[in-house]
């Protein structure tokens, strides 16, 4: 395995994950101060290791649902800021 892939993968997971969260909050993220963004992100940095280790898993275990596996993680990533954000 290349050893730049896990930080890529990271850093692609973390723009999906981004991605996902300001179009499902949009109006929360325009409302919410530099500490409630902060506090989501912290949310989701939280639960970056199992879910980078979980989607690692799958796609060992299951090659063809390898994009599928990063879609959910990124989902479940996102879910974690949003779940802060609406309760700021």
């Amino acid at each position: 395995m290349n050893a730049n892939t896990p930080d890529t993968l990271a850093t692609k997971l973390a723009e999906a994950a981004l991605t996902i969260l300001v179009r499902c909050c949009r109006n929360e993220v325009a409302a919410a101060s530099r500490d409630d963004l902060e506090a989501a992100c912290a949310a989701m940095r939280a639960k970056a290791r199992p879910v980078i280790d979980q989607l690692l898993d799958d796609a060992r275990a299951a090659p063809w649902v390898a994009e599928a596996a990063f879609h959910a993680a990124a989902l479940e990533l996102a879910q974690a800021g949003i779940a802060v954000l609406r309760k700021a």
